[in-house]
């Protein structure tokens, strides 16, 4: 027998995966797992194609095809007025997990410890365990999940590497307000503390506010890795593309391990992406697309025996259900999917202890034929 010691004992199958299955199994409708339904722009898979057949289809140079570094910096600079240089403070990544990834790799080392806030994406934790760091987390509560930035630097130590954020939020749908934003300046000023910002959901932001980028903040930026998704951004989850931003000091660090994960990323697409980001409607007209699928979600939920819970941003609805079943939610979730054909993700899955205040996570990224056969079996729990 061969002895092998595991650097993930205790992680399984995604908890977006386990869900899909069951979905797919019981021919439920897949409100689990955050994709869209629907297809991206007829016009961005043409230039895919005509990036191909002009015979751009070998090695991008390692840190990204430089038309779409400039596209970046171009889009940065017009939304939050920081200009990060595409020859040193930008790399495309293969999708955000990658980027926060590689942020983790480059950055965490033995006993460095990280603040996390959950419920959190299931990436995170991993990441950080695997580069022999520390996870501290911080658990916020329904219905606002606000940060309680006292029981922050209750956590802060000399050994704190880095705090990790995410808005608009993954699965909760809430954003950083301004006033986080002032607690994390004072907080990290005359520190050593590193941000991880997750970005994914830049654009999907709700009720004409406004999302608090990192970039936008000289104290936050010099100090910032920030990772974005093409996936979110143009409905393309399956092209498995995305950049991350930093200081060049920071992006150094970075792209040593890039170079040695991934080297370089699908380059037809990147043509394709530096090309269709000149439509800036492609990705400023996001917030009222999906706004108007949130409403229409709620809206026919509205008569349900679900409670609401606000959703600020991102393409997720969560929903309270503890007054209706002492169910844990996991087996709520499982019994959504076999009774009422709708399958939905378990809150608890993004907390390590798997706290359950009886809440579930919709996406409604979908087509309007699927959250309207969605909504009408919904309504009969």
């Amino acid at each position: 027998m061969i002895s092998f010691q595991s650097k993930l004992p205790q992680t399984g199958t995604t908890i977006f995966s386990v869900m899909s299955s069951l979905a797919q199994q019981a021919g439920a409708i897949n409100l689990s797992q955050g994709f869209p339904d629907f297809d991206c722009p007829p016009e961005l898979v043409k230039l895919v194609d005509q990036a191909m057949q002009s015979g751009q289809n070998q090695y991008a140079p390692m840190p990204g095809v430089l038309a779409l570094r400039e596209a970046i910096c171009a889009k940065t600079e017009s939304l939050h007025g920081q200009i990060y240089h595409p020859e040193n403070e930008i790399t495309v990544t293969a999708g955000g997990t990658q980027a926060i990834f590689t942020s983790i790799c480059a950055t965490i080392n033995p006993n460095d410890e990280v603040i996390i806030f959950e419920p959190a994406y299931d990436c995170y934790a991993p990441a950080i365990q695997l580069m022999g760091g520390v996870v501290k987390r911080m658990e916020l509560e329904p219905p606002d999940y606000r940060i309680n930035w006292n029981m922050v630097r209750r956590l802060i130590s000399s050994r704190t590497k880095m705090i990790i954020l995410n808005s608009p939020h993954n699965p909760t749908g809430t954003v950083l307000q301004e006033e986080d934003i002032k607690e994390l300046i004072t907080l990290t000023r005359n520190t050593d503390i590193l941000i991880l910002s997750d970005e994914v959901y830049e654009h999907i932001i709700f009720d004409g506010q406004q999302h608090r980028s990192m970039a936008r903040y000289p104290e936050l930026a010099e100090r910032s890795l920030i990772c974005a998704s093409f996936g979110k951004l143009f409905h393309v989850t399956g092209w498995k593309i995305g950049y991350c931003m930093a200081p060049s000091w920071l992006m150094t660090e970075f792209r040593k391990v890039h170079q040695f994960n991934v080297f370089s990323v699908n380059t037809p697409v990147q043509v394709a992406l530096a090309q269709f980001m000149q439509v800036k409607e492609a990705y400023l007209g996001l917030a009222g697309f999906y706004q108007q699928k949130r409403d229409f979600f709620r809206d026919g939920l509205a008569n349900s025996r679900f409670k609401m819970l606000p959703c600020a941003g991102s393409y997720f609805q969560s929903v309270n259900y503890s007054h209706l079943s002492e169910d844990n939610d996991l087996f709520f979730a499982k019994r959504l999917i076999t009774e009422v054909g709708v399958a939905a993700v378990p809150n608890s899955a993004f907390y390590s202890k798997k706290t359950d205040f009886g809440i579930l996570r919709f996406c409604f990224a979908k087509k309007q034929e699927t959250l309207e056969k969605a909504v009408e079996q919904l309504l009969k729990v």
